[in-house]
């Protein structure tokens, strides 16, 4: 698993677990990480392998062993990196975007189940497409070009298991999703997150690729800051706004 920190003067400590087949060299990801160490935080991001045979030992526990050693500090996780997060300890506020809690519709349970049975750790099953409409509008060509297209049956049942065996999520964790993610099953979302601390947003899989990911960072720090409270804030001045 590869780590960097960002910014090494920051004030706070913010770890960032990206999402499957994401780099901190694609565009998009280095969109966020710039906005993340301009709002004063000393940014721990990992990148995930994009292959593994055992969740715990070669996702899980790198990065819970790593934030040991973290007096405090904020947590943010993408796609297959939330799924990661869920499960790590001492973050002060959670902030997830598009949750990798559940496969989207086009991963029929009954094929995912079939292929997880088959014993090898070598990557033959084609991901499926991870075009512009999937991720987003702002996905770049280095990008698309550098994304896996292959995962292997070890990596299905692995996963898979982690989603089942997915935690309570802190009441004050925070949702960033798209309602047109092809990605992701959203019912995980709804069945552990309440829905005043779901942030929607116009867009594919990643918001750092939605062509609305500026109208939405500041709430994204501010959730990060503070928490729920931050959404729920921005969801009531809304509501103020709207005349009766």
């Amino acid at each position: 698993m590869r780590h960097r920190v960002f910014n090494e003067d920051g004030d706070e400590e913010l770890v960032f677990v990206m999402g499957w087949g994401n780099r901190w060299t694609h565009e998009n990801v280095s969109w966020l990480i710039g906005e993340l160490t301009d709002a004063g935080y000393r940014v721990h991001a990992f990148e995930l392998p994009t292959n593994i045979d055992d969740f715990k030992a070669d996702w899980l526990e790198p990065i819970a062993e790593y934030v040991l050693d973290l007096d405090g500090y904020q947590l943010l996780g993408h796609s297959a990196g939330a799924l990661v997060a869920q499960a790590l300890d001492g973050a002060d506020n959670h902030v997830y975007l598009s949750p990798w809690w559940g496969y989207g519709d086009g991963y029929p349970d009954l094929a995912l189940e079939a292929v997880s049975q088959i014993p090898t750790t070598f990557p033959f099953l084609p991901v499926g497409e991870m075009d512009r409409s999937a991720l987003g509008e702002k996905a770049t060509d280095h990008q698309l070009a550098t994304l896996p297209r292959w995962i292997s049956p070890a990596f299905v049942r692995e996963t898979r298991h982690a989603q089942k065996e997915l935690l309570a999520i802190d009441h004050d964790a925070v949702v960033f999703c798209s309602l047109r993610d092809p990605v992701i099953d959203l019912r995980p979302i709804g069945e552990r997150v309440p829905a005043e601390h779901v942030v929607l947003y116009n867009g594919g899989h990643e918001l750092f690729s939605s062509a609305s990911r500026d109208r939405h960072i500041d709430t994204l720090l501010a959730a990060l800051e503070e928490g729920a409270e931050a959404v729920e804030e921005t969801a009531d001045d809304e509501e103020a706004a709207v005349p009766a």
